[in-house]
């Protein structure tokens, strides 16, 4: 992570690298099997606490992102062609790391005319044909261009958690998430839902961007309004130098408070914390 020019990085935040047995375990089967991890892709500060347990979630469909969001340390620029071996080395991931609970996000691929959703069935089958008791967690992006196909197309390979990350509120998409759309991402979760009610969907907000208090209550609103079940909400930390900065850090106590009110709201699964990230601690039942 790299440290905001405008607050001191405060201590809550600091975090020790890991080189115990776990970690380097986890970090040798993904390194011989050529696996990406968005862990590893965006700058996660809890790789070292996840890779120590065993787990990791993937990142499909390449490392390019036809995107420049500027709170995100993925590379961008003209995306690879889809890996149609990707699905079986996952597969082998999960058998090596004794998974139970695997976390499927990708970059975003506007250049498919699925969005790639395609491919994230087909690791859901592969994985799911080797282990039947295996559960599904897919953090997807807007598939902006083509809603309606990619959700019909993920509604072949039910059950999992749906997850979007709607990211931030809506004054700060221009900056922060440039070529995202909030209605539209609202618009997606709202169409799953609709689409397989019995789907437990998912949402993502980072704190510390320069939002206001009644700015994030809005999302909220708006998320169970779309019929959202779980939302994570964390603290924004600045992954490259070329991101966007940090405005503020907000205190532990804090995501606290944003945790009761959550739950306040309806939402069945909240997590809050300054290191919240959708598919950190995803498997915990609540």
């Amino acid at each position: 992570m790299v440290e905001s020019k405008h607050s001191k990085f405060p201590l809550w935040l600091k975090r020790r690298m890991s080189a115990n047995p776990g970690y380097l375990e986890t970090e040798r089967i993904l390194s011989e099997l050529g696996q990406q991890t968005i862990c590893t892709n965006a700058n996660c500060p809890n790789k070292g606490l996840c890779w120590e347990a065993g787990t990791a979630a993937v990142l499909i469909l390449g490392n390019i992102c036809t995107r420049d969001c500027k709170f995100c340390s993925v590379g961008h620029g003209k995306p690879e062609y889809i890996d149609k071996e990707e699905p079986d080395r996952i597969c082998e991931m999960v058998r090596q790391l004794k998974l139970k609970y695997l976390v499927i996000t990708s970059v975003t691929r506007d250049d498919l005319a699925d969005g790639g959703a395609q491919h994230f069935c087909d690791v859901i089958e592969k994985c799911r044909k080797d282990n039947k008791q295996l559960e599904f967690e897919l953090l997807v992006p807007d598939f902006k261009n083509c809603q309606e196909q990619a959700i019909s197309i993920l509604g072949k390979s039910l059950p999992f958690v749906f997850g979007h990350n709607i990211e931030t509120v809506p004054r700060l998409y221009s900056e922060v998430r440039s070529g995202a759309d909030y209605q539209k991402s609202l618009e997606l979760l709202k169409r799953f839902k609709q689409s397989y009610g019995e789907v437990q969907t998912k949402s993502s907000i980072m704190l510390g961007l320069g939002e206001r208090e009644d700015e994030i209550v809005k999302c909220l609103e708006d998320l169970r309004g779309a019929g959202c079940d779980r939302i994570a909400i964390g603290q924004y930390l600045k992954p490259d130098k070329t991101s966007v900065d940090v405005v503020e850090f907000i205190e532990p106590e804090k995501f606290e408070w944003w945790a009761a009110k959550a739950k306040e709201l309806g939402f069945t699964w909240v997590m809050s914390s300054p290191f919240t990230r959708s598919s950190y601690h995803a498997e915990v039942k609540f």
